[in-house]
């Protein structure tokens, strides 16, 4: 069964600023890691389709020079975005993460931010008391903010109120100040808050990448919510109580009902229509419970969603055994949580804003080709023997290419499609990108 949620963020027990004191005993260690005098740090860029050394998605981090705890925060940012999560999406490396920090030699503000060195640039700053109290400092965010108010909508600027004195710019900040929670916690809402951001972001761009011709605000007129459906048996007890709990706890907090949408789909009603309806903008979490393989109408909603290529996030709740695991449940990321304690939600959530904000970077990559030969057929993970199911037919396009994020499969996998399906050619985004034939 079913049911489609709105995502909200979370609660959590205890005062944030006492975190920042934790911040601080932490940054001693990772001082000597840090250059004051270098002008940033940085880590290589990554490939994008548009131009062979333009990343698409550029994360800055900014933080002023007296407020110890940045370093801490924003390596959090950097560790998070530059895993392996993101590896295959932005060409092998993760998403380039920059720092702002040490003022420019001979000046009294770091060096200016380049908003045309990526497709997409995200601007985070972390302020505080010691950025609201410097007025240097405070004229050089407003002026990054109007420069990328100006450059539409391919940047942006996140502030983040780390307290109440950091309120000082115009734009919605982010209200660290008022969060509550132990120090991992605080870090991990900050982290989610922000792939959310990021996914309204591309969202936006998306459609820009689409209609070009347009002008900014008619675009919003095509911006449709992101349809969330949680997949959940009814017939071992878990199944539904966890499917509620996650529901409660995203209406808990922080609101996302302008960006994912809520309804139930009515029993009976045939999920692959409804998933065709919303295929541009979907995503799924399917909670995996010891009777969820058994139920015909779970099987065909994973079925469905690997057919469609939609984020797919299993949440492995099996609390005693599943007597057939169903295979077409691979191949996707999976969160364990014990069924009876239910106490990695958070976990399921982030990493569902994960994934859709990897779907978005990948949609506006596969927009950036621009490549219209309907015998390239894009899909959004390594494929499996189930992408083989909406292929073109043969009579239509003989040999049909699968385009995929990288790396590229590997050999007993393409052996398999090879003895399975030996027309059909498989390549990475590298690959494709270089031409690669064999």
């Amino acid at each position: 069964m079913f049911s489609q949620i709105c995502p909200f963020f979370f609660h959590h027990a205890s005062p944030a600023k006492n975190v920042l004191c934790h911040l601080k005993r932490q940054v001693a260690d990772k001082h000597s890691e840090w250059d004051k005098n270098s002008k940033l740090r940085s880590w290589e860029i990554n490939p994008t389709m548009a131009h062979p050394t333009r990343p698409f998605l550029v994360v800055y981090v900014v933080w002023h020079p007296g407020f110890a705890p940045g370093a801490v925060l924003a390596e959090a940012l950097r560790k998070h975005f530059r895993r392996k999560l993101y590896e295959n999406i932005s060409g092998g490396t993760g998403l380039s993460v920059i720092f702002r920090s040490a003022n420019e030699p001979g000046s009294s503000t770091p060096l200016l931010i380049d908003l045309t060195e990526a497709e997409t640039t995200a601007v985070v700053v972390l302020a505080d008391a010691a950025l609201a109290g410097d007025s240097d400092w405070v004229g050089h965010v407003r002026e990054l903010a109007a420069r990328t108010e100006a450059a539409g909508l391919g940047a942006r600027i996140f502030p983040v109120a780390i307290d109440h004195a950091g309120l000082v710019f115009e734009e919605q900040a982010l209200r660290w100040d008022q969060w509550t929670g132990t120090e991992v916690e605080l870090r991990q809402r900050l982290i989610g808050e922000l792939t959310y951001e990021f996914c309204r972001m591309l969202r936006h761009y998306l459609e820009h990448l689409r209609r070009p011709a347009e002008e900014d605000a008619a675009l919003e007129k095509y911006l449709k919510k992101v349809q969330i459906f949680l997949s959940h048996s009814k017939h071992d007890g878990d199944g539904e109580r966890i499917a509620k709990l996650i529901r409660e706890r995203l209406h808990a907090g922080h609101g996302l009902s302008s960006f994912f949408d809520v309804h139930d789909i009515p029993a009976g009603l045939r999920f692959h229509k409804v998933l065709f309806k919303q295929i541009r903008q979907s995503a799924v979490v399917a909670i995996h419970t010891d009777s969820y393989s058994s139920r015909e109408w779970c099987r065909r909603e994973i079925i469905e969603s690997k057919r469609h290529n939609v984020p797919l996030v299993i949440a492995n709740c099996i609390g005693d055994r599943d007597e057939r695991g169903f295979p077409y449940m691979g191949n996707v990321p999976i969160v364990r949580m014990d069924p009876h304690a239910a106490d990695r939600i958070d976990a399921i959530v982030g990493r569902l804003l994960d994934e859709v904000l990897k779907d978005f970077l990948w949609r506006c990559r596969v927009e950036l080709a621009g490549d219209t030969d309907p015998g390239v057929i894009f899909v959004p993970r390594p494929p499996e023997l189930v992408s083989l199911a909406d292929l073109p037919r043969a009579v239509d396009v003989p040999e049909p290419m699968i385009v995929y994020p990288d790396p590229p499969l590997s050999a007993e996998e393409e052996r398999l499609f090879e003895a399975i399906a030996p027309h059909v050619r498989l390549r990475s985004l590298t690959e494709w990108l270089a031409g690669a034939t064999r």
